[in-house]
């Protein structure tokens, strides 16, 4: 790589390797250095800024003390590993983030031997570090495990329950919550650093371990009295008495932006001869060190491209609404008529559209963090008691929470609404964050109610269905990203349950769309009538229960019935065959072609490159269509 002469130490860490051989004091020239060139890539990709600015020193203290990649280091979710990437030889490829055939935005196994465990949903860092930690052990090795989760993650209950196994076993763990939110730290200074390299030190640990032994020799109450009195002194000075009680060895906390303090503890806490989990709560700013992000209420969690000097992003040129926009205005409109209207969301109020719902009704709106499970059945408590709740959460999300689906809401039959955003593909953020499962694993539940909106003003009316429907659960999918341009309904009436509707009447070819394919659908449909074929398009809207009058229909008046929808195999078009084949339409000839995502994740790319690899746009539909009336002759048209 050429000499850059804004980032000279920089220029000569291609790996930690040559990080490890830098002195001590020219680190923090380094973090400088790292800071402004993830500031630099991330405004020329987009992506999220504002946490990879936050654990920079951190990022150099560990691997300049840590011998990674032999040493495994886990970062939670991945969204704040744009430093880490820097630094493990990505640097080269660091301006490819998240464009198509570039670097992913998170972790990812396959990318890097510095990146031991792909994450992208938060919470899974300790689960996956105790797991690598015991197979160490298993096979007599000496390797660390350093896993890096934040605050905000800590609100899952995943993480507690792998504190609580770690903590009940002797494998040695190092945990670091980076807690950029001040939430559990107070400020920090020059004491709490010097009272954490005590504790960290091997001389206190050691003559706590001999106080330890003493104190086993007394009796039963009294030992238990000592144990008490040293953990909860410890606690009272550093805030740890609650991970000593999960079987923490707690340090902490630490100012994070300061080498001067993370160094040392951090080598301490790497020296350490004693086995057991370690945690080393480490306080940030997210955003640190550049001033648009440091100003920001999100601190620039997720960004647009921007430029540098000002910190103004770049806007998407649009005519429409987003999706996520409209959701939230038809939840307020409903909202205002109706007051036993409560709306819940999982850590997104900014991304599903909450936050507008929360200023207008703020004691009828619930964060609950990152707590899916918990969110599922808070929302089933307060239907119980006649409320209609509205639980939005992502589709990729959801899935976190799919015994709570089934268990607390379905098999009860609850009237829970669940809104879900970023149905089909997602673009940059890729496989980890796509909504391709969720026709699939909710429309296999009886009595539950799958619709999937075409446009917003289907959604709109969606939504008001969802308010209508007070004696079973039922949800509505949409897509990331801004609608048609369509005008909204004024007022929203609710959909009859079970049926769809006819766009476009034919003779031939029938075109059954769930979801957002149907724009390209119409397209299609314009595309084999220059092929001299006449073609049927219409919107299923309701996965479960099916408009099996419409189907019906379409299957008895046409050569070929494809069906298309934005998710895998076992979702709509496997309800519609069950219907055809059972009440015998399948017998006489009609040819059924199912479009459905392939077989295989789909990597980050713009949602429409996305959608051409995935088979489901306009000219997969019409290629379709020729191939199964036999017109194998014609090429597949080229790309729109």
């Amino acid at each position: 790589m050429e000499t850059n002469s804004k980032t000279p130490l920089l220029d000569g860490v291609r790996i930690p390797a040559d990080l490890r051989r830098l002195p001590e004091q020219s680190l923090r020239q380094l973090a400088d250095e790292l800071r402004q060139e993830t500031i630099d890539a991330v405004s020329i990709t987009g992506g999220h800024l504002g946490a990879g600015l936050g654990v920079v020193e951190l990022t150099v203290a560990i691997h300049y003390l840590f011998d990674t990649p032999y040493d495994r280091l886990i970062w939670d979710v991945g969204h704040q590993a744009y430093p880490h990437k820097i630094l493990t030889g990505r640097r080269d490829r660091i301006r490819t983030l998240r464009q198509g055939g570039g670097l992913s935005g998170f972790t990812r196994r396959t990318e890097s031997e510095y990146d031991p465990f792909g994450a992208a949903h938060s919470s899974t860092s300790i689960s996956a570090g105790l797991g690598m930690a015991v197979a160490r052990d298993l096979k007599g090795e000496r390797r660390n495990v350093v896993c890096v989760i934040g605050d905000g993650a800590m609100s899952a209950g995943m993480a507690y329950e792998a504190m609580n196994n770690a903590g009940s076993m002797r494998s040695r763990l190092i945990v670091v919550l980076n807690d950029n939110d001040m939430s559990i730290a107070p400020p920090v200074g020059a004491m709490s650093a010097y009272l954490s390299r005590l504790i960290s030190s091997k001389p206190y640990r050691s003559l706590r371990h001999l106080a330890k032994d003493m104190v086993r020799h007394l009796p039963r109450p009294l030992e238990m009295a000592a144990r008490r009195a040293e953990e909860y002194a410890r606690g009272l000075v550093t805030g740890g008495t609650m991970f000593e009680e999960l079987g923490f060895y707690y340090v902490g906390p630490i100012d994070g932006h300061n080498l001067d303090h993370l160094i040392p503890v951090l080598r301490n806490v790497r020296d350490a001869e004693e086995d057991g989990p370690v945690l080393v709560h480490v306080v940030t700013e997210k955003g640190r060190g550049y001033a648009p992000a440091e100003r920001s209420a999100d601190k620039y969690h997720g960004v647009t491209k921007f430029d540098v000097v000002t910190g103004a992003q770049a806007k998407a040129k649009s005519t429409a609404p987003s999706y996520t926009r409209v959701f939230a205005d038809a939840l307020i409109a409903e909202a205002e008529k109706d007051d036993r209207i409560v709306a819940i969301t999982a850590a997104m109020p900014s991304g599903t559209g909450l936050d507008r719902f929360a200023e207008r009704f703020p004691q009828r709106s619930f964060d609950v963090g990152i707590a899916e499970q918990h969110a599922v059945t808070f929302a089933a408590g307060l239907a119980t008691e006649g409320m209609k709740p509205f639980a939005a959460i992502y589709s990729t999300f959801l899935q976190r929470a799919y015994d709570q689906v089934v268990h607390d809401v379905a098999i009860q039959r609850l009237p829970v609404r669940f809104a879900i955003d970023r149905a089909g593909l997602v673009g940059a953020d890729g496989a980890t964050h796509a909504g391709s499962f969720d026709v699939t694993y909710l429309a296999t539940l009886p009595d539950f109610v799958v619709m999937a909106a075409a446009d917003e003003a289907e959604l709109v009316r969606m939504v008001a269905t969802c308010r209508a429907i007070d004696d079973r659960p039922s949800a509505v999918r949409y897509p990331r990203g801004d609608g048609t341009g369509v005008a909204l309904p004024d007022p929203a009436l609710p959909l009859e349950i079970g049926q769809g509707r006819v766009l476009r009447e034919g003779t031939t070819v029938a075109i059954l769309s769930l979801g957002g394919r149907l724009q390209e659908c119409m397209k299609a449909a314009h595309e084999l009538a220059t092929f001299g074929l006449s073609a049927t398009v219409a919107d299923a809207r309701f996965a479960k229960p099916l408009d099996t009058r419409l189907i019906r229909r379409l299957a008895a008046e046409h050569e070929v019935l494809i069906t298309i929808e934005e998710g895998a195999i076992g979702g709509f078009a496997a309800h519609v065959l069950q219907f055809l084949a059972r009440e015998g339409l399948l017998d006489h000839g009609l040819k059924i072609r199912p479009m459905i995502l392939p077989d295989r994740f789909i990597d980050h790319d713009a949602p429409a490159r996305q959608y051409d690899e995935a088979g489901l746009n306009a000219r997969h539909v019409v290629a379709t269509a020729l191939a199964a009336l036999g017109r194998n002759d014609l090429s597949l048209p080229a790309r729109a």
